[in-house]
């Protein structure tokens, strides 16, 4: 029988097989689920903003570039390898925007941008998204299957 676990904003989490990672709430943060199919382990980070670079401190949670880094030793420590690691990715949204007006900071482009750039330079492929638009998302990835099952208001549900 799986637990589900739940990864609060600014938090990540790591599971094996046959627990579940839960996310609610992703509008323009970022919730990456990295996993390793053969030992069947994983983790989700929740990520609000692109970089800790000019932050005063506080959770390494919070930043994509700081996130990850935790994710991962976190996931190695179960005995993951970086050469079968895959990761999936949510979220990532425009939640705001006003009539006859730019969008306003892009703070969803950019957090999934920073990602991307994150799991680059760990040599993590990114196997699919489900990133943008204007609506937010709540998802759950099955450490044991690396599947992940997106749910959003008005959209339905969706498995990547």
């Amino acid at each position: 029988m799986s637990n589900v676990i739940s990864v609060g904003m600014a938090d990540f989490k790591t599971a094996k097989t046959p627990d579940i990672l839960l996310t609610a709430g992703l509008g323009s943060c970022i919730g990456i689920c990295i996993h390793d199919p053969i030992l069947k382990v994983g983790g989700m980070a929740h990520i609000m903003l692109p970089t800790a670079s000019g932050s005063l401190g506080g959770n390494p949670a919070k930043y994509a570039d700081t996130a990850l880094g935790l994710l991962l030793k976190e996931i190695f420590g179960m005995g993951a390898n970086t050469s079968r690691l895959r990761a999936k990715m949510a979220g990532g949204a425009q939640m705001f925007s006003f009539p006859g007006k730019p969008p306003v900071l892009k703070i969803g482009e950019r957090n999934a941008e920073a990602v991307e750039q994150e799991l680059k330079k760990h040599g993590i492929p990114l196997l699919t998204t489900d990133v943008g638009g204007s609506f937010g998302r709540t998802i759950h990835f099955d450490v044991g299957t690396g599947e992940l099952h997106i749910r959003t208001i008005n959209q339905g549900e969706k498995v990547i």
